[in-house]
């Protein structure tokens, strides 16, 4: 299936996103919630009002959400403890605390290893059964 791949991003009081592949989608809100469904409307209203509708969003597609690393953890804090994240990635909490805060950006390899991490917790968890 296509997908359209939207960067979501937080600034010091509010979260941005658009679309990293298709032109013209642009969204934001003071909630990583509001800002999808920015993107959402951005979307409807380009399909809507665009003569030249692009390619992907013609027939089915489907929305690929991709953060920093700051926002995903910003997003997050009230899910995962620090002291969690460092168990599932490894990463100590003070090197965890200051990618959230934004004081350091973490090397690729770093990113890749939250990412891993936080995937095989999701893949985990769609196995259990109550």
């Amino acid at each position: 299936m296509k997908q359209v791949k939207i960067v979501i991003e937080r600034s010091k009081d509010s979260y941005s996103a658009y679309a990293e592949n298709v032109a013209g989608i642009y969204g934001g809100g003071n909630t990583v919630a509001e800002a999808k469904q920015s993107i959402i409307e951005s979307i409807a209203l380009l399909k809507k009002y665009n003569k030249d509708t692009p390619a992907i969003l013609k027939g089915k597609y489907e929305l690929v959400f991709k953060f920093d690393t700051e926002s995903l953890l910003a997003y997050y804090k009230g899910i995962f403890t620090n002291a969690a994240l460092e168990r599932i990635t490894g990463i100590n909490q003070k090197q965890l605390q200051h990618y959230a805060a934004g004081h350091r950006t973490p090397r690729r390899a770093q990113a890749k290893k939250i990412q891993t991490a936080l995937h095989q917790l999701g893949s985990e968890l769609m196995s259990v059964e109550l």
